[in-house]
């Protein structure tokens, strides 16, 4: 509109163009809640899942987005990169990041939700994505993260006799479910 008022009835010039320019918000937080936990080891997908991660961030700093990543597993969730932009990650970082132990799911989802909570007091009109990547395997169905505006869950469960435990949760959750099978053939 401003380019239409300083332009008026003259030729269209350089000069006349206007620019508005956003604030220096990232126009999404994709905040990824990584299960670490003894049951991931099996069948290496942990190792596909932080492989995932790391496609994954790739996407998101092409698209100018901030990135966040919560791991759990054993008894313990921790918050291993807080929000901000996916400049500098690769998978030398994400190799470290071990596995073992039980699966506090219900901790992992609170823990994601607590920082994208964070985020939406900073930015409030960011729009915050959660990425649960897990096998299920776990009795705990945690409440949905209403500090989300949108959920993924990434489904790693391989073993022969499924749980259908991600495919519950998206449902209940109302969220988006993939199997890692469609995330890494895409």
């Amino acid at each position: 509109m401003q380019t239409l008022l300083a332009k008026r009835n003259q030729m269209l010039d350089a000069a006349h163009l206007r620019f508005h320019r956003e604030e220096g918000e990232a126009s999404a937080l994709h905040c990824f809640v990584l299960d670490c936990s003894g049951s991931m080891l099996g069948g290496k997908r942990l190792a596909l899942a932080k492989g995932l991660v790391v496609a994954l961030f790739d996407r998101a700093y092409r698209e100018r987005a901030e990135v966040a990543l919560v791991c759990f597993g054993g008894a313990t969730a921790e918050v291993r990169r807080e929000p901000g932009a996916a400049h500098w990650w690769n998978d030398r970082w994400l190799a470290p990041i071990g596995g073992g132990g039980g699966t506090p799911l219900a901790l992992g989802v609170r823990t994601g939700a607590n920082v994208l909570l964070r985020a939406a007091r900073r930015k409030p009109s960011q729009r915050r994505i959660l990425w649960l990547l897990t096998d299920g395997r776990s009795a705990e169905t945690p409440a949905r993260p209403d500090s989300a505006d949108q959920i993924v869950v990434v489904d790693f469960e391989s073993e022969a006799v499924s749980l259908g435990r991600c495919a519950k949760l998206a449902e209940s959750w109302h969220a988006d479910y993939r199997t890692a099978a469609d995330m890494t053939s895409a």
